[in-house]
């Protein structure tokens, strides 16, 4: 009877937020799953039309051409965690003055509006007045029309989104740091081993756990970039073929055209490519993950 009670009380309170997520994640998910299924009409409702969606879908050279830049600005962004790793071993350092002042610098990208960061960054990045192609005609050098050119564009956002996130990584990364037991690093120096061979062999493995979370929350944001691409590349330049993303896709199919069954199909397309992603990363991490 005293068990019964306590297992009502305990599903009693978890109720609001069982409620929560049912309503605001499940329902939505299940009705997303629904209508890529179905086809919106012109003046609403909607009609069966099975898997004609996804086949339109994978058919279409600009949703291939979406999932690729999508894929690439994913790739180039994770190539931004060894640089936060560094970071957070450098501010890791014994009787660094400042770290406080350090972790906020570093951390303060990621507060900080993503309207203000895409708009300032399209300003750095402009072809004609920009800062960065001035700073580099100091040095001879012609820069390119960054977020102009089909070439350049994603290249151009991934920098953003490696700038955006490499803070929080560090942040993560310096909390695993302080987390490895300082007797491991004296014993290696009484071995006679340096800083070096230190973080290569004690380090890095021990902080594999941590750069396994960081590798999956970087992903999974990365495959959703939106307000980027939104804020950074003009609706009507030609650099946008070589930036539009599948979020932006997306966007286009069921707000712009209005094409709600194929935007619901893009959506449930990008839930199986993460939950695909993520599970083989689950699968993979039993061979390169330590623990203590």
């Amino acid at each position: 009877m005293h068990s019964t009670r306590e297992w009502a009380w305990g599903y009693l309170l978890i109720a609001p937020m069982a409620l929560g997520l049912a309503v605001f994640y499940l329902w939505p998910i299940v009705q997303t799953i629904y209508l890529s299924f179905t086809e919106s009409g012109v003046f609403g409702g909607h009609t069966w039309v099975g898997t004609a969606n996804f086949t339109e879908l994978l058919g279409d050279e600009e949703t291939l051409g979406a999932l690729g830049n999508t894929l690439l600005y994913a790739v180039l962004v994770l190539a931004g965690v060894p640089l936060a790793i560094v970071i957070a071993a450098l501010l890791n350092v014994p009787g660094l003055r400042g770290l406080g002042l350090y972790r906020t610098l570093y951390f303060l990208p990621v507060v900080t509006m993503p309207a203000a960061v895409g708009l300032t960054w399209r300003y750095l990045f402009n072809g004609d007045f920009g800062a960065i192609n001035y700073l580099l005609s100091e040095v001879g050098i012609d820069g390119p029309y960054w977020v102009g050119d089909p070439d350049f564009a994603i290249y151009a956002i991934a920098v953003v989104g490696v700038w955006s996130t490499v803070g929080y990584n560090a942040v993560l990364f310096l909390a695993g740091l302080q987390g490895i037991p300082r007797p491991y690093y004296e014993a290696a120096s009484i071995d006679g081993a340096g800083r070096l061979r230190q973080f290569f062999h004690i380090t890095l493995p021990l902080l594999t756990p941590t750069t396994f979370f960081v590798i999956v929350i970087t992903m999974i944001n990365a495959l959703q970039v939106f307000d980027l691409v939104f804020l950074m590349i003009d609706l009507k330049s030609p650099a946008l073929s070589g930036s539009r993303t599948i979020v932006y896709l997306f966007f286009e199919k069921g707000f712009v055209y209005n094409q709600r069954g194929l935007a619901a199909a893009i959506a449930v397309l990008l839930l199986g490519l993460i939950l695909v992603l993520t599970a083989i990363q689950f699968r993979l991490q039993k061979r390169w993950v330590h623990h203590e």
